[in-house]
């Protein structure tokens, strides 16, 4: 197969391989290292009968490989826990059972990750118009002094860690002015208005970290295109400089655009940490760091692996569309 479709079929087949492989090294990191794995996956608050319990349900007694391959089992087929345990089936995928909470570690994910996805869709809409935007102002207005002030805004915002913004407009605008309420999370399937309304200063604030990588590759990539022999084509021919700028220079922007969005996605669905922990959001990211905090093993395992599928799925993604944003891409 050629073309289009094989470079698809040749992208699909890469991230499962790229899956499998973060599926081994995360499996090694956490249930092949020396000490006493069952212990540590149980907590410090189990009996010796239930540590005993742990160790046959991961099959501590067998080979690394044989350990490995029930895993991968219960991730593609589901498991079948015999042993006594609160849980006697876990469905595909399955990622454990939390033995703090009792709960499957997959229901604990499906519950927070609603919260994950709202935090990055709506601050990804915002990064894209202000970066953008940002981006194709800075290259409209180049040579002048608000040139030179947008640049230094980006860089200025590049650098900027995200909990200082977020403290900052907490102070500012829920304290000082007292213009939006301290952020509470409410369902979008309860209340759209005020989903969207305690949701504004946590997307602004993850918005402007990322909108300034945006900004700054939009204007490099429209630079590179201005310089290009065809752009010189249209201006001889008379085309006015917004339509050149607007429409040509900006097309031929998008598709690094594209690429990296899809990236930053991927990312952010794991990366928001910081965002859910400062503004209270009860998001995939908190719960990792409670996860951590009260080792509870199991579901920082689900967490890694979560955050690492949306992470791979995501850059397959952003080829898919950087080959069709870009028909100058060599489909291999």
């Amino acid at each position: 197969m050629s073309g289009f479709g094989g470079f698809v079929l040749r992208r699909a087949v890469g991230t499962v391989v790229t899956l499998l492989a973060i599926s081994v090294i995360v499996y090694v990191v956490f249930y092949a290292t020396p000490g006493n794995v069952a212990q540590i996956t149980c907590g410090p608050r189990c009996s010796p009968e239930q540590v005993q319990q742990v160790a046959q349900q991961l099959r501590l007694d067998d080979p690394l490989y044989v350990r490995y391959g029930h895993f991968l089992q219960g991730l593609v087929a589901g498991q079948d826990y015999s042993t006594g345990t609160s849980v006697e089936h876990c469905p595909a995928p399955c990622l454990g059972l939390s033995y703090q909470t009792g709960q499957q570690v997959l229901d604990i994910i499906l519950a927070k990750l609603p919260v994950s996805l709202s935090l990055v869709l709506g601050a990804m809409v915002m990064w894209l118009v202000l970066g953008v935007g940002t981006g194709v102002l800075s290259v409209w207005r180049r040579g002048r002094i608000s040139e030179r002030l947008l640049t230094a805004v980006t860089l200025a915002g590049t650098a900027t860690p995200v909990f200082v913004i977020g403290l900052v407009l907490m102070i500012v605008v829920c304290g000082e002015l007292q213009l939006l309420p301290f952020p509470q999370y409410v369902a979008l399937t309860d209340d759209p208005e005020q989903w969207a309304w305690n949701l504004l200063l946590p997307w602004l604030s993850l918005a402007l970290i990322e909108a300034a990588a945006f900004a700054r590759l939009t204007r490099a990539a429209m630079l590179e295109t201005l310089a290009e022999d065809h752009i010189r084509t249209f201006r001889a021919y008379g085309v006015g400089e917004r339509s050149v700028v607007g429409r040509h220079a900006l097309r031929g922007a998008l598709a690094p655009v594209i690429a990296l969005n899809a990236n930053n996605v991927g990312s952010a669905v794991g990366g928001a940490v910081l965002t859910e922990t400062l503004f209270g959001l009860p998001g995939i990211g908190e719960e990792l760091v409670h996860a951590v905090n009260v080792v509870d093993l199991p579901v920082v395992v689900g967490m890694v692996l979560v955050i690492g599928f949306f992470v791979v799925i995501a850059n397959a993604v952003a080829d898919v569309l950087y080959a069709v944003a870009d028909r100058r891409v060599v489909l291999a």
